[in-house]
């Protein structure tokens, strides 16, 4: 019974010894380590998610999740997100006797090409600017339903003439029971520092965050529910908007929720919601909704489906192919696709999976 408690006491551990602070949006560096880059995910609305199915694209945001069934296995990521940005990563699986399993993964962020031009409207050529982050994933399972995971993140940031180095670390624990199909996790993201500030500034934190998440597939039907829960280090995750202030139309000053939608709204505020569907095999119909999201970005006169996801995936022998959408703003949507592949299967060998 005592490894049933070690995922816990792992993170637990980490914590207590590395001071962090709450902050969120942008007050920190390397904020690209937390966009959601696989389909799968951002069609259910996170970043991260809790289901232990062998899919080695959720390796990169759940190292507890990562198996030896993900042996010879690799995933490929793009994302074309607003303007000249597009950012995903490549991943591939290796498995070891007695060590563990492993996926290795090369992330990044193109932020397109810039005219460099001074106050006086002089220009210099073109400029691009990006970040990368190469990861190595451990997990390992303690048991038949515990299991423990870690990534080790070596960080770059290039902008223009301006150079970042960090070190990073995720840490997570998951339970999974077989017979009720269910997976609970528990994830501390981007624990470390930054090496070295831009042009010998003052160094910033990490985007650190503390996840929850489960997921559980129902008995009689082809169907599994995601709750995925973010930032539990840090309770109030509201800002003061002036666009949604209601003022009293005698006084003028600004009226205050009341203490039941102030509370739920701040509750809220931490969970996102989805669903899979499976009606055959080989096809998954997602959708997902990130109330945070669209409560800091939908138009307050038209909010449309600001903060809803969705996506589908198509299994086939060798390959696994993701394409979702998430609505961030009324401006448009960003697209996804993952793909996945079984190298053995796609070249035709007996597959020997190692035991960790």
């Amino acid at each position: 019974m005592k490894k049933a408690y070690l995922p816990i006491l792992f993170i637990i551990n980490i914590l207590i010894f590395n001071p962090t602070k709450a902050q969120i949006g942008g007050d920190n560096v390397y904020e690209f380590l937390n966009l959601t880059s696989s389909a799968r995910v951002a069609a259910l609305g996170g970043n991260f998610l809790a289901v232990k199915d062998n899919d080695i694209a959720t390796a990169l945001n759940n190292p507890s999740l990562i198996t030896n069934q993900m042996h010879n296995q690799m995933a490929l990521s793009f994302v074309d997100f607003y303007s000249d940005i597009n950012y995903g990563f490549a991943s591939y699986g290796r498995t070891f006797k007695e060590i563990g399993s492993f996926v290795g993964t090369m992330q990044y962020i193109n932020y397109g090409t810039f005219l460099e031009a001074d106050a006086s409207g002089q220009t210099y050529g073109n400029f691009t600017a990006g970040e990368y982050a190469m990861t190595v994933g451990w997990g390992r399972s303690l048991d038949s339903v515990f299991s423990i995971g870690a990534n080790f993140k070596a960080i770059y940031s290039s902008l223009h003439s301006y150079n970042s180095f960090g070190i990073a670390v995720d840490v997570a624990g998951s339970y999974y029971n077989e017979a009720m199909d269910l997976t609970i996790s528990l994830v501390a993201r981007n624990i470390g520092m930054q090496l070295s500030a831009y042009n010998g500034g003052d160094r910033e934190p990490l985007p650190f965050e503390l996840q929850l998440g489960l997921s559980k597939k129902l008995q009689h039907l082809p169907f599994r529910y995601f709750i995925m829960i973010n930032h539990l280090e840090k309770w109030d995750l509201t800002y003061n908007d002036p666009l949604e202030e209601e003022k009293d139309p005698i006084t003028g000053e600004v009226k205050e929720k009341s203490g039941i939608s102030s509370f739920g709204d701040k509750l809220m505020r931490h969970f996102v919601i989805g669903g899979e569907l499976t009606p055959i095999k080989s096809l998954s119909i997602r959708l997902g909704y990130n109330y945070q999201r669209r409560q800091e970005l939908k138009v307050a006169d038209n909010a449309s489906t600001v903060g809803f996801s969705w996506g589908i995936g198509l299994k086939l022998k060798a390959f696994s192919i993701n394409y979702s959408r998430s609505t961030y703003h009324l401006n448009g949507s960003p697209n996804y696709i993952t793909i996945t592949a079984d190298l053995d299967k796609l070249f035709h060998r007996t597959k020997s999976i190692p035991k960790a």
